[in-house]
Parts: C-alpha cells; structure tokens; sequence
C-alpha cells in the first residue's frame, strides 16, 4: 500500500488593506470630537444674568476674544484660567499688545457681587481697555396672544 502525501496548497496572504476597521475608529472619534468641542469652547460654567433687550456681540464668540469670567463665588478667570483680580491689569496688558481692538468681554454670574464684577471693571480701565463688553442671555419672550374678549 502506497501513500501519497501531497503537499496542500496554500493560501497567499492577501495583499488588500482591510479598510473596515480603520473606518470605523475614525467614524467613532469624529463623533467624540463633535461631542466634546462645544463643551471646550464654552469655558468656565456661568450662569448669566438674562435680559430682554440685548445686543448680538460676534466678537465674543471669535477664539482670540479676550474674556474675563467672575463666577458666583467672586473667582476670575482670564478666558479659562483661574487667576487673581489683582493680577487682571498685568496680564491683560500684554494679550492687549499689537491689537487694534481693546474691547475685553464680561462673563459674570447673575448671583456674583456686584463689588467683584466692579473690582474686574477697574482692574481692566488700569490695563488700558477701551471697551467692556457685558455678557447676558436674551429672555425668551412668550408669544403675545391677540385675541379679543
């Protein structure tokens, strides 16, 4: 009796990138990057004073805006960066440097004292401000109902 052993072809490795997987990695970070960068952009957590007439400013929302935030506590923070009022003027100063526009933008909480928010005034008119800028949310104003009796 005569066994032939042969030798089983073998498979070639496949030469194709599988793409798949790296789909579907870049497909979950995209959707955790568009989750998260809203949260970033926001800075401290404030809780601002609503008003019924206030102006669109579009300054504050470009990323090079200068913007001061004084929390409910009294804390101020120079974008997103705990620093003391007293060292407002300093730091102010230098991100003012080679600026056309010295506007600097209040985020204050509506429940913060009213005497930090004016200790944050003065320590940016001693910068060299030109303009303040007071940050607050519109009120939703209920749709009047017209209808006569």
């Amino acid at each position: 009796m005569k066994i032939i052993f042969e030798k089983a072809k073998e498979a070639h490795p496949v030469s194709d990138i599988n793409v798949t997987p790296m789909v579907d990695v870049m497909l979950v970070l995209l959707i955790i990057f568009m989750v998260i960068t809203p949260l970033l952009s926001k800075g401290i957590p404030i809780d601002l004073a609503r008003t019924k007439n206030a102006i669109p400013m579009q300054a504050a929302d470009k990323s090079d805006a200068i913007v001061v935030s004084v929390t409910r506590n009294g804390n101020t923070f120079l974008r997103t960066k705990q620093i003391p009022a007293d060292d407002l003027p300093a730091q102010v100063k230098d991100l003012l440097t080679n600026r056309l526009d010295k506007t600097v933008f209040i985020r204050s909480d509506a429940r913060a004292k009213y005497q930090k928010v004016v200790g944050v005034v003065d320590n940016l008119r001693a910068a060299g401000v030109d303009q303040i800028g007071l940050l607050t949310e519109q009120t939703q104003q209920e749709k009047k109902k017209s209808g006569g009796q």
